[in-house]
């Protein structure tokens, strides 16, 4: 016997004009760090960026290592920073964006299942929900409110 369960998930398709500044503005750090991606194996430059609570603004682009696991996705890295230097403040939106080294239009790549636990982690830790802004090789953007939407088998707290 099996049984079919429905998971939801609710992703808006946004034009990019329709984002408030601080997603627009997320999403054009997140472009301008890529090209700073250490990617020689994959050829594939990756930048993130998070607005902290206060506004603040970090970002970071993956890097790459020629044993692949050492390398970090972007999306992790900046995480990390944010945790390590701003304890306290919740990453509010977190925006992600991935080109092919040498093309001009940007792929519509969703974080991988790594990151996606990355953000579920962070939004546990604070107990709130994260905006996942996604730019599509359209030009559109993906806008997910909170990683459930990404990953709706996520790995939740273990303590219970």
């Amino acid at each position: 016997m099996s049984k079919k369960i429905t998971l939801p998930a609710e992703i808006e398709l946004v034009e990019f004009e329709a984002l408030s500044q601080i997603e627009q503005k997320v999403l054009e750090k997140a472009k301008l760090v890529s090209e700073n991606s250490y990617s020689p194996y994959s050829n594939f430059q990756v930048g993130a960026a998070v607005a902290l609570e206060s506004g603040k603004i970090l970002q970071s682009s993956n890097q790459e290592n020629v044993s692949y696991p050492v390398g970090v996705c972007a999306e992790r890295l900046v995480l990390g920073y944010a945790g390590a230097n701003f304890p306290t403040e919740f990453p509010t939106i977190i925006g992600v964006v991935a080109k092919r080294k040498g093309e001009e239009s940007w792929a519509s790549v969703s974080p991988c299942g790594m990151c996606l636990q990355g953000i579920n982690e962070v939004e546990m830790r604070f107990g709130k929900i994260m905006t996942i802004l996604i730019l599509r090789s359209d030009g559109q953007v993906f806008r997910a409110k909170g990683v459930k939407n990404l990953l709706p088998l996520k790995m939740d707290d273990l303590k219970s």
